[in-house]
């Protein structure tokens, strides 16, 4: 099984720290502009939601890629980018069903786990994103439905 971020949005407050920490590791600055992790946000609902690539089983991202520069590592489970490889033709962006890689001038970037000890889950203080197994992210889902069912029954 291979580690990947897992997000509860019911934790996230969107003070958007993971974007700062995640620019910061990986770019060397503070830009909410070069970080690989976005927070959604919709604040008349109160309601943020940290987008970070899915590390998929079959990543939809790398099938048009005309130059192979994503590849997904069978060991660590991790889709990586192979940046030397890259032409910059963006299809890697259009094609990603969860908007989770990001252009920085001209080319994409995409979550890489920061080797293994992603920035974003040490600096999010209210626990909203974690790192873990797949095992654990259906665990994690199934909770949230749970709880939202929970609510909406305690609610009549």
């Amino acid at each position: 099984m291979g580690q990947m971020l897992i997000v509860d949005p019911a934790r996230c407050t969107g003070c958007r720290s993971c974007e700062t920490a995640c620019s910061t590791f990986r770019e060397g600055e503070s830009s909410l502009y070069k970080c690989r992790v976005k927070v959604v946000r919709f604040p008349e609902e109160l309601f943020f939601y940290p987008v970070v690539c899915q590390q998929c089983e079959t990543p939809l991202c790398a099938v048009p890629c005309p130059t192979n520069a994503l590849q997904k590592d069978n060991q660590t489970g991790l889709v990586e980018l192979i940046r030397d490889r890259c032409v910059g033709c963006k299809m890697c962006v259009t094609a990603c069903p969860f908007g989770a890689i990001t252009l920085v001038d001209g080319y994409p970037i995409k979550c890489d786990l920061c080797d293994g000890e992603p920035a974003c889950t040490r600096l999010c203080e209210p626990g909203a994103i974690t790192l873990g197994d797949d095992e654990r992210m259906g665990q994690t889902q199934r909770l949230l439905l749970a709880g939202k069912v929970r609510e909406a029954y305690l609610a009549k």
